[in-house]
């Protein structure tokens, strides 16, 4: 509909001003658009007349070409006149009367055009929407033409509802409005109608629609205005509408009857508007359609005019206190009966204290700074009386206003966030208006001096603490984005405040502002500022303070327990938690990347940081890694408790942590043990199995089980036949199939039971001969084993210790009995596989005398004294668990041993008899450079880690010495050409 208009004409106004297509309401002949200022982004109002308007609607001209002439000088008349209500609004300023932002300017189409304050409705609009709204069944049954759209895309109707308040206080603004033009201005209204009332954005009522006003008869008052004549108003046009003449329905007997221009006749005009409010239709109980012979005739009766007797011809009750005080001295025939507009503002009507603290706060900028500070103590008390849309549109507005005045900050605060909590539609207002101004107040002031600290203001501080206590109500009231964009700066410069008491107070608002944001805008833009003032204060305050943020964002919570969930065994289940209790704000890096280290940090051990501390590591106990637990937490935990100034109690505290902590890292431990169990079945390796370094079996001489006790110790010394069941003696028996099992063997071999040592010849490996030993000269498959059962004590020989002695003296490489071979032995070992060859052989091979083997051995002799101690006889050991010894990786075959004799421990080790006389392929074995100097071959082997002395080494405590006597007095040891020595 506006487009049309606009393209008509251009000027300053549609060219400085962003204007709705469609206008918001009408009055009279104006259409009301909504617009706002290009420059300042400003609301405004812009009435818009179109003079196609005033056609008749049928389209013809009435009396030829007279009448035309006629009705084209009546349209000028309007247009003039309403060039006159414009311009009086220029002239006249006042808080009642309807402010003028652009002044009037003419159309090309002859229309006229101007910009005011920003105003919802006339009153005579309001009073026909309550009246469709009562015809349609209630507020909700029809749709109201008063719809405005959202900036989030949402409708909602405009809030133009009129109770009691709302009306008493629009009656004192019209009446204060009234009293500026009939004493200051010198004015009369003349046509107080509806349609003369504007209610602008902040529900004020404003006086407009001056087009009759005139100058009272016999005034001295100097005025611009031209009077009027009342003949030429009071004559009702039909060329013309009814909106834009005289309207008699709501005129004064002074004008239709006594021809009189006094400012009594507003006072009767507002009478009958005022019955026009409670009315129902909300119209003048008076209607002449424009006649005045109608008007006349009712005056002329009582009864036909609006009295008390008749309830003033209003259709609903009237108020008690309306009837009487009000109308009464209103409504009368006679206007010196009628009372002034400054009496009328003191009627009994408006004695109430919600009306009379909206007249102390319309004249709130003329009061004394202990007149506002009393009233706005004693403000939050009465609050809640208030109807909504006055709190909205009347005391909100009013309290934001004074808010410049820094004395005043903090109370005004105080009344702004009651009147946000109580209003429903809060959100609204809080966002529309409130934070502007919050903005405006707290963030606009910059230092002087960039690196310098700003200046402190008490009273800006006592005003941000108001804020802060309330944050609350500002974050139920704001979406995500405006909390983040508006008041989050506001937190943040009362975070870097060098007053504690508001640090205090912004740490305190953290459960609050944390539900409303955003994980990102946590970590990156409010965890930092709070990390830095917990890092730098000095206050012990602000560190507890700072540890309950920590916790807070960490998903503690005020009510969290003491007690920390079970290790799930307990059999008890807690109740639920609250909501969000037990969610993390900071993800699982920054709590151990950022804030444990922090805690670590905390140089104080004073008792309260210390618990705040623990309630820290509380929240965060669930929250990190089982091994985080383990190797950062805990270590910080026993150093904090440990304090010392802990009591017990809190030692204790401490402890409890410690213990539910330490058992979750133990059963997520075990749990991932198990599962790593049960995906791979192999047996993991004992700790023997890496301290074994082979070697000489039996590391140890002094076993216990050697010689099975003193039993075995006395059958050993006295040749009893106190074992003779087992097949191990002195002179015979299968020494090897009761060797001792060796615990420190790196080949050990799975146990085998007794049952399996009684195989075959072809599964059995027969006790080895070694150097010392001489192999029977005629059958190859003799048996050395002396016959079960025998026992003989045997007497050392006295020539051991001489050359030719039947039993050379053995000494190991290294002192002591059960020392490891030497790296160098162990090479020599490994690098000789099993040979088909005896070591008589390998001796006379590499002998200076081929023919007469020569053997020297070590100076030292056996000791006696030792072999004579009990746990001395390693070869005495009946034990059935076997195990390889240094002789695992290389074995000496004896001769072929009979069916009947038991498998040895070594059965799978076999090593060939020595080959037949004359046998081809015969191995020998090289000897160095330079060992025929030497005595013996073997003597100059064994000088390097010889073969005969490793042996001997190694095996010396596994073949008896029984043995041993026995092979040589049987094979005539030192008798023939077979003897070694």
């Amino acid at each position: 509909m506006f487009s049309s208009v606009v393209k008509s004409f251009t000027s300053n106004i549609s060219s400085n001003y962003t204007i709705d297509p469609k206008p918001s309401s009408y009055s009279g002949p104006w259409k009301i658009f909504d617009a706002k200022k290009k420059s300042t982004g400003k609301p405004a109002s812009v009435f818009v007349f179109e003079k196609k308007s005033l056609e008749p609607q049928g389209g013809g001209s009435l009396g030829g070409r007279s009448g035309a002439s006629a009705l084209k000088r009546a349209h000028d008349e309007v247009i003039e006149r309403l060039k006159k209500e414009a311009s009086s609004l220029a002239r006249l300023r006042h808080p009642s009367i309807l402010e003028l932002a652009e002044p009037v300017e003419e159309t090309r189409g002859g229309g006229l055009m101007f910009a005011t304050e920003p105003v919802t409705a006339s009153l005579a609009g309001l009073l026909l929407e309550k009246d469709e709204q009562e015809k349609a069944g209630g507020v909700g049954g029809r749709r109201s033409r008063y719809v405005i759209e959202e900036s989030d895309g949402q409708k909602r109707r405009r809030e133009l509802e009129i109770d009691e308040l709302e009306i008493q206080k629009g009656l004192l603004q019209i009446a204060k409005g009234l009293e500026f033009l009939h004493e200051s201005a010198g004015l009369v209204h003349a046509n107080m109608t509806p349609d003369a009332i504007f209610i602008n954005a902040k529900s004020d009522w404003k006086i407009s629609g001056l087009g009759f006003s005139t100058p009272p008869e016999n005034s001295t008052k100097p005025t611009s205005v031209a009077p009027i004549s009342l003949s030429e108003v009071l004559h009702h046009d039909p060329r013309l509408p009814r909106y834009v003449q005289l309207n008699l329905d709501y005129s004064s007997p002074d004008f239709v009857v006594d021809g009189n221009v006094t400012p009594a006749a507003d006072m009767f005009s507002l009478g009958l508007l005022i019955i026009a409010l409670y009315n129902s239709p909300h119209r003048s109980p008076l209607e002449f359609n424009g006649s005045q012979s109608s008007y006349k005739r009712a005056f002329s009766s009582s009864s036909s005019v609006p009295s008390k007797s008749n309830n003033f011809m209003s259709s609903q009750a009237l108020p008690r206190d309306v009837m009487n005080g009000v109308l009464d001295r209103l409504i009368t025939r006679r206007p010196a009966q009628r009372i002034d507009a400054r009496e009328f503002q003191q009627a009994q009507y408006f004695d109430n204290i919600l009306v009379s603290t909206i007249r102390f706060l319309d004249s709130l900028p003329a009061k004394t700074p202990n007149e506002k500070s009393q009233f706005m103590r004693g403000l939050p008390k009465i609050l809640n009386q208030f109807p909504k849309s006055v709190l909205e549109k009347k005391v909100l507005p009013a309290l934001l206003e004074e808010m410049k005045d820094r004395e005043l900050l903090a109370l005004v605060l105080q009344n702004v966030f009651k009147i946000i909590q109580t209003l429903t539609s809060g959100k609204r207002a809080f966002t529309e208006k409130v934070i502007p101004r919050l903005r405006e107040i707290f963030l606009s002031t910059a230092p002087a001096n960039k690196g310098a600290a700003p200046e402190r203001d008490s009273l800006k501080e006592s005003g941000l603490m108001i804020l802060l206590e309330n944050m609350n109500i500002a974050a139920e009231n704001s979406g995500g984005k405006d909390f983040k964009d508006n008041i989050l700066p506001i937190l943040h410069h009362a975070l870097e405040s060098p007053t504690h008491s508001l640090v205090d107070a912004s740490l305190r608002t953290l459960p609050t502002v944390l539900p409303i944001l955003d994980f990102s805008t946590v970590k990156n833009e409010l965890f930092p500022v709070i990390a830095t003032v917990f890092a730098k204060t000095s206050s012990m305050g602000i560190k507890i303070r700072g540890l309950e943020a920590f916790r807070t964002l960490c998903g503690g919570g005020n009510d969290q327990q003491d007690g920390m969930q079970g290790d799930g065994l307990t059999g008890i289940v807690e109740a639920p938690k609250p909501k969000n209790s037990n969610v993390s704000i900071l993800d699982k890096y920054t709590i151990q990347e950022k804030v444990v280290p922090l805690l670590k940090g905390i140089k104080t051990k004073e008792p309260a940081v210390m618990m705040a501390a623990l309630d820290v590591f509380k929240a965060i106990g669930s929250q990190v890694d089982a091994d985080f637990l383990a190797m950062d937490v805990l270590p910080i935990l026993w150093q904090f408790s440990l304090g010392p100034l802990l009591n017990l109690p809190q030692f204790q505290a401490y402890m409890t942590l410690i213990k539910s902590l330490s058992s979750r890292v133990e059963n997520e431990q075990t749990r991932k043990l198990q599962e790593l169990g049960a995906s791979n079945s192999t047996a993991s390796a004992s700790r023997n199995d890496f301290m074994s370094f082979g070697g000489v079996g039996g590391s140890n001489g002094l076993d216990a089980s050697n010689g099975e006790g003193e039993g075995g110790f006395e059958a050993l010394v006295r040749g009893g036949n106190t074992h003779a069941s087992s097949g191990t003696d002195m002179l015979g028996g299968d020494a090897w199939a009761s060797a001792p099992a060796s615990g420190s063997s790196s080949t050990m071999l799975p146990s085998r039971p007794a049952a399996n040592r009684g195989r075959s010849s072809n599964n059995a490996s027969p006790a080895a001969t070694f150097s010392w030993s001489s192999p029977p000269p005629s059958s190859p498959a003799a048996n050395l084993s002396a016959p079960q059962g025998a026992s003989r004590t045997i007497t050392p020989e006295n020539r051991l210790n001489t050359l030719n002695s039947s039993f050379p003296a053995l000494t190991p490489m290294n002192p002591g009995i059960g020392s490891p071979m030497t790296f160098s032995q162990q090479q020599q070992q490994e690098v000789r596989p099993s040979m088909g060859m005896s070591m008589n052989n390998m001796a006379s091979m590499h002998s200076p005398n081929p023919t007469i083997p020569s053997y020297t051995t070590q100076s030292s002799a056996l000791d006696w004294g030792k072999a004579a101690a009990p746990a001395s006889n390693p070869w005495a050991n009946t034990s059935t668990t076997s195990s390889t010894t240094g002789l695992a990786n290389f074995s000496i075959a004896p001769p072929p041993v009979a069916p009947q004799q038991q498998s040895s421990v070594y059965s799978n080790f076999s090593i060939a008899p020595p080959p037949a006389p004359g046998a081809s392929g015969t191995f020998t074995l090289s000897l160095p450079p330079g060992t025929g100097a030497r005595t013996g071959g073997m003597s100059s082997l064994g000088g390097q880690g010889s073969l005969a002395s490793r042996m001997a080494q190694n095996q010396g405590r596994q073949t008896t010495l029984q043995q041993q006597t026995q092979q040589q007095q049987s094979q005539n040891w030192g008798s023939g050409s077979d003897s070694l020595i």
